[in-house]
């Protein structure tokens, strides 16, 4: 079993549902951006999704494509951001270690060399997210090459074919979305995701993780108790980071404090 396999079962039998937060790797530069992954694991993420920058992010909203550019402004590369992921997993040896990518990063040094990299700093998963699932398989035989489990995304309006099709493949967890469009904040949830939690649960015993939007407790317990396994927050903590990018220690200060918030609405 791997990481995420541990995770879920040992948040199960608690009681719990997973938090997972989002960030951007380098922002605001490589070194804060380190402490920043410590603060969101230290006060209870139960796992992390981690952005690498990239030039064209067309599914990311400003909040998100203006971390990126805080990113790469400071330096950060495919490499500096594999430097990071390596000191968090040697820090955070048993932590679930996600990676949000486009597909021109993992292309540019190879299926094989990208994976065989992502294995060794320690990665368990990737989420691909401009590859549809009919043209994964390449990506997908060369992660599992590598023992590196594929993120795939259930967006809102998925009807009963594209989840038995996501559910064929998954591996970790399902991404399920809270609505159509780009990360960002201030929009609603789709009001059929409870139906569409039920039905992703009747073709899989893949954990559910839900994300797009999620920016307080209550969003976190509602995902909870309509039957998910986990929620995703990543532009509400990203916008944290802009605010406060000048001043490391207010910024891990109210990261903190909105993180410990966020996971006592898994319980």
């Amino acid at each position: 079993m791997g990481r995420y396999g541990v995770k879920f079962s040992e948040l199960k039998a608690k009681g719990e549902g997973a938090f997972i937060p989002f960030v951007m790797i380098g922002d605001p530069n490589p070194e804060d951006s380190l402490r920043i992954i410590q603060t969101l694991v230290d006060n209870g993420a139960d796992a992390i999704e981690l952005g690498v920058p990239f030039s064209d992010p067309m599914a990311d909203g400003p909040i998100i494509q203006n971390a990126g550019l805080r990113a790469m402004e400071s330096g950060t590369t495919v490499a500096k951001s594999f430097e990071v992921i390596a000191k968090v997993r040697a820090q955070y040896p048993d932590l679930p270690i996600g990676l949000l990518m486009y597909a021109n990063l993992v292309f540019k040094p190879g299926l094989e060399q990208f994976y065989a990299k992502a294995k060794a700093i320690g990665v368990d998963s990737v989420l691909v997210v401009d590859v549809p699932l009919n043209e994964f398989a390449p990506f997908q035989q060369a992660a599992r090459k590598h023992d590196i489990e594929s993120i795939f995304i259930v967006p809102p309006n998925a009807n009963e074919a594209t989840i038995r099709a996501v559910a064929a493949h998954a591996e970790g967890y399902i991404y399920l979305m809270s609505r159509n469009g780009t990360t960002g904040l201030g929009k609603e949830m789709d009001q059929g995701l409870p139906q569409l939690v039920a039905l992703i649960r009747s073709v899989t015993d893949v954990p559910i993780v839900q994300g797009f939007g999620i920016s307080t407790p209550e969003q976190v317990s509602q995902v909870i108790k309509m039957g998910a396994d986990g929620a995703i927050s990543g532009s509400f903590l990203v916008s944290i980071i802009e605010r406060y990018h000048d001043n490391v220690d207010e910024l891990c200060s109210v990261l903190a404090s909105a993180v410990r918030g966020l996971k006592a609405g898994t319980k």
